[in-house]
């Protein structure tokens, strides 16, 4: 037992001198290099997608020369090579450095620009994404939300810049998910016949993501859930909601349904007396 706990210790050793070794490499070779070689060798690896060189080098950089345009870009650029290197959460934590120490940099829009793009892939590899068999549009609001914020300060900030224009199309898509996230967890809670849960996260769609392209179907969904609850007057405020936005809806005439399952969620019953009654109503307004 003392032999093999003897090698273990004798094998970390050298793993952790060799690992010494290597990383005093880049630091021997570079020994005298003036600022600009060493930000040239540093272009060039990351140019050659060798993105772990890359960031050593930013690393040396900007330990030697903490100061001036040179530590700056290096520090925007090391954040782009650690994206590029799949280590996000390095990438955002170089990105949130780089915004508390030059708050006014000139770059400041590709930095949020790429804040914005790594929040998109963040939500890609999320535990949910990876765990949920739910078919959401959104697996990660979350990171949906804080994306949308990078690109929304970036417009605002700087609405002449050569990336506000992809910023505002990813904005619009990203409202759209967003939307798509709250319509899956509709479509989850009524499942689960928790019609209330049901209906606010669909009203939720009218309130914040109104201009998607999820209105239509959480009108609809509001109106069956609140004819599940026999809350009747909810579920007619909720199709005359939905026949003034959408006379040619196909839920006017067949009813709310999950379109993944093809289930519909109204009784024909149910859907012919709902109906005798809007018409009541608006034959009793007309009369007015």
């Amino acid at each position: 037992m003392k032999k093999i706990g003897l090698g273990l210790i004798l094998a970390f050793l050298l793993s952790a001198c060799a690992t010494s070794q290597k990383v005093d490499k880049d630091a021997q070779i570079t020994s005298g290099w003036p600022v600009e070689r060493l930000y040239t060798e540093a272009s060039d690896e990351l140019t050659s997608k060798n993105y772990a060189r890359a960031i050593k080098l930013y690393d040396i950089l900007m330990a030697r020369y903490p100061y001036g345009r040179f530590a700056e870009q290096a520090l925007l650029d090391k954040a782009y090579a650690n994206y590029r290197d799949e280590e996000k959460e390095k990438a955002l934590e170089s990105i949130e450095e780089f915004e508390r120490l030059y708050p006014k940099h000139p770059r400041m829009d590709y930095a949020l620009y790429l804040k914005g793009m790594v929040q998109l892939d963040l939500r890609n590899t999320s535990w949910f994404d990876r765990l949920s068999q739910q078919n959401w549009s959104d697996r990660d609001p979350e990171s949906n939300r804080l994306a949308y914020e990078a690109y929304a300060q970036l417009v605002k900030r700087f609405p002449d810049s050569q990336y506000a224009a992809d910023a505002l199309q990813k904005m619009k898509e990203l409202v759209e998910a967003l939307g798509g996230h709250e319509m899956a967890v509709a479509h989850y809670y009524y499942k689960m016949g928790a019609y209330i849960a049901a209906a606010n996260r669909a009203k939720n769609i009218l309130n914040d993501y109104k201009n998607t392209s999820y209105v239509e179907e959480a009108l609809a969904l509001m109106m069956s859930a609140y004819d599940h609850l026999h809350q009747k007057d909810l579920a007619l405020d909720a199709r005359r909601l939905l026949q003034a936005n959408f006379p040619q809806s196909s839920y006017l005439v067949k009813g709310w349904y999950d379109k993944n399952t093809n289930k519909r969620s109204w009784s024909t019953s149910t859907f012919k007396n709902l109906i005798k009654r809007v018409t009541r109503v608006t034959r009793w307004h007309k009369s007015d």
